[in-house]
């Protein structure tokens, strides 16, 4: 049995490994579509922040993964096709866009099975760049309120109350 899922992939992080990892045990082979940047811009408000072509290794170095296919297109059955998928596994977040459509008609028509999952509560590519973001931010104002002398009397108060 093929597995396939389809994703952007960007910062890699334990809830893609997890939702990969249960991915292959669904069947002997697992096929993951990654999408281009331009794909990710029909859907996101920004493109990735790991390029594709680096996003495509990371995934072709974990040992759970057997098939890495960029896309180019918001559409899935041809992957699916591609592939010769069994199974395609889809989140909690599929919608009912014409893509998403397209590819469950093809499903049915087959007799083939979608496997739909929940997510990884512990973090997402979208936590974790409000993370950076908001570290950056404390950083910078630390670095404005060093640039205005604040930090230094800020230290010379603590070795006076010392």
């Amino acid at each position: 049995m093929i597995v396939y899922t389809v994703g952007t992939f960007d910062l890699l992080h334990v809830g893609h490994v997890a939702l990969l990892n249960h991915c292959k045990t669904l069947g002997d082979v697992l096929a993951v579509g990654v999408a281009s940047d331009e794909v990710v811009n029909l859907y996101k408000p920004n493109v990735p922040v790991v390029p594709l072509d680096q996003r495509v290794e990371m995934l072709q170095a974990l040992s759970c993964v057997d098939i890495v296919r960029p896309y180019y297109e918001l559409e899935y059955v041809s992957g699916c096709k591609a592939v010769n998928a069994d199974i395609f596994v889809i989140g909690e977040d599929w919608g009912t866009k014409p893509h998403n459509l397209d590819v469950d008609a093809y499903f049915r028509e087959m007799g083939k099975e979608i496997a739909q999952v929940r997510y990884n509560p512990r973090t997402s590519s979208t936590k974790i760049k409000q993370m950076v973001l908001a570290q950056s931010r404390a950083r910078g104002r630390l670095n404005e309120m060093h640039s205005q002398g604040v930090i230094s009397r800020l230290q010379q108060n603590l070795e006076v109350s010392a």
